[in-house]
């Protein structure tokens, strides 16, 4: 059991490659993965640790990915296959994938596994591999269901834990703000402009907003890129350089791109999207303050994330300080500031006597007095980055404030909150063969979401209906549209008109549709659609 981001893919790889042999073509190392993301990374990392081993092979597998691409690659014969659990499992059941020489297999991230609804499909998989082949298990966490698997697949196995580190931060000032009035990325700007900390990470959820985010930082002329896991492993090495040689100043990943990351000069973590579980704030603040260095590091928080603040808080055992946004006459100040020193080192390290004969002959060609000139050329200067900031906004009634604070707290015990779900029809059913556990999967492992923040899903014979946070990116709807759930594409849409409610509850006693007495008591009609949550 150890935090991720401590090393589990050294630990596991560097052991495992010195026992590969190289003359026989065939997967002897299995590690399993619970994203795609993921899985590139470990086989990234096998590719690194194995560049003086001539010869060597290994293939990354995983959902979304062309078969004819990964066909052609197993027939080569890799050494290492490193995937996720439904395409290692399609792989199994056409026959495409033999495990019959694997000397070890690994289990990476397995509570992750767990928590996406992968860990029938994992069980399944190692019960098809050889009962001599080796099994590692890397965990942040060790669940029962997780703990049961290494009784019934794994010989004495020795359990190794790493202390966390969640309650030694004290050298990094944590602050969250809750989003309200300014919309994010001005508030962002405003944080941007008014902080001195050299390095800069900002964390979002998917790869789309690392991309839209960079993009609109530059347009306002800071040096910003984005590292995300759809860039190559060469530009992600290049972007980070970048960032070490201060050609950058700020980078913005999503957490499985900013895993391992150690850049001296990064002084603040800006967490623009609030991660969902607090090992990933934990890992995504660790990239401020190492070596004993101070660091900063910001949160925004929406008022119906309060709660995830909470448990952040629990998580680290230190209160996080409500911030204010800084305010207009903090944000002009600032930039006159910057602009004062600008130009004391101009005016210290540049000859000026041409551009004071310039001046002179400006003001004799103008007919302008001196500080006029010098008034229309500072407003020039100035044009692309004001000085002077229009007045701010009027404040919201308090009235509408205090409905919003009513609102979080009649919502504080919610474990989901159905007004801000949508539902959405998966065209694929009971009659495909469909689970929950594998729209859960898919969903998780595509979309991004935590499976906690997905609402209830329903079986019918012909289609499934799934409640999924509202503001679903289009992006991220449209690549959900091509994926592919029991060979069949489940082609997701918004259910116009539809309100997300929470199901129903059976009656006490209740198991697969059986009373406690083994009758039907609690069981669905025929003609009402199986339940499930």
């Amino acid at each position: 059991m150890a935090q991720t981001g401590t090393g589990k893919t050294a630990a596991f790889a560097l052991p495992l490659l010195s026992r590969i042999d190289l003359k026989l073509n065939k997967p002897q190392v299995l590690v399993l993965a619970p994203t795609r993301e993921l899985a590139v990374q470990v086989a990234e990392a096998f590719q690194a640790y194995a560049r003086h081993i001539p010869g060597f092979h290994v293939l990354p597998i995983y959902g979304g990915q062309s078969y004819t691409l990964q066909l052609k690659q197993l027939r080569r014969g890799p050494h290492v296959v490193v995937g996720t659990p439904g395409r290692v499992m399609d792989h199994l059941d056409r026959g495409t994938l033999k495990l019959d020489e694997l000397k070890a297999m690994v289990l990476d991230e397995a509570d992750e596994m767990l928590r996406m609804g992968f860990i029938d499909d994992v069980e399944t998989i190692m019960s098809k591999t050889p009962a001599e082949r080796q099994t590692a298990l890397f965990s942040a966490t060790m669940p029962e269901q997780i703990r049961r698997i290494t009784k019934r697949y794994m010989r004495e196995p020795k359990e190794i834990k790493i202390a966390s580190k969640t309650s030694t931060m004290e050298n990094i000032d944590q602050r969250c703000w809750i989003v309200s009035g300014v919309n994010k990325l001005e508030a962002l700007v405003r944080i941007l402009e008014t902080e001195d900390c050299g390095g800069i990470i900002i964390f979002a959820r998917t790869k789309t907003a690392t991309t839209e985010i960079a993009e609109k930082l530059e347009a306002r002329g800071y040096a910003a890129a984005a590292l995300n896991g759809d860039m190559n492993q060469q530009l992600r090495e290049r972007t980070v350089q970048r960032l070490k040689d201060a050609k950058l100043d700020i980078v913005v990943a999503t957490d499985v791109a900013a895993r391992g990351l150690d850049v001296e000069r990064v002084g603040m973590v800006i967490n623009y999207d609030i991660p969902y579980d607090t090992e990933a704030y934990v890992h995504r603040i660790g990239r401020t303050g190492r070596a004993g260095r101070d660091g900063k590091a910001i949160l925004f928080v929406a008022p119906r994330e309060r709660r995830l603040l909470k448990q952040i808080e629990h998580a680290t055992r230190q209160p996080i300080k409500q911030m204010d946004l800084p305010s207009r006459d903090m944000v002009q100040n600032k930039r006159l500031e910057s602009f004062r020193e600008q130009i004391s080192t101009i005016f210290n390290d540049e000859d000026m006597g041409t551009y004071r004969e310039l001046i002179d002959q400006l003001a004799e060609e103008t007919k302008l007095e001196t500080l006029d000139l010098a008034s229309a050329l500072l407003y020039m200067a100035q044009k692309e980055k004001p000085l002077i900031l229009p007045p701010e906004p009027e404040p919201r009634p308090r009235r509408e404030r205090d409905n919003d604070r009513d609102s979080d707290r009649g919502n504080k015990r919610e474990r989901i909150n159905y007004a801000d779900l949508d539902v959405y029809r998966l065209e694929v059913g009971r009659n495909d063969g469909i689970q929950v556990k594998n729209i859960v999967g898919a969903i998780a492992n595509e979309a991004d979401i935590n499976s906690r923040h997905i609402g209830d899903i329903r079986l019918f014979d012909d289609y499934s209906t799934v409640q999924l946070p509202k503001g679903m990116p289009s992006e991220v709807l449209q690549q959900l549209k091509g994926v592919f759930i029991c060979r069949k594409k489940i082609d997701i849409s918004l259910m116009e008109g539809e309100i997300a409610r929470p199901a129903p509850r059976k009656p006490r006693g209740d198991f697969k549709g059986k009373g406690r007495g083994g009758n039907d008591r609690g069981a669905p009609r025929k003609s009402r659609p199986k339940r499930d949550s």
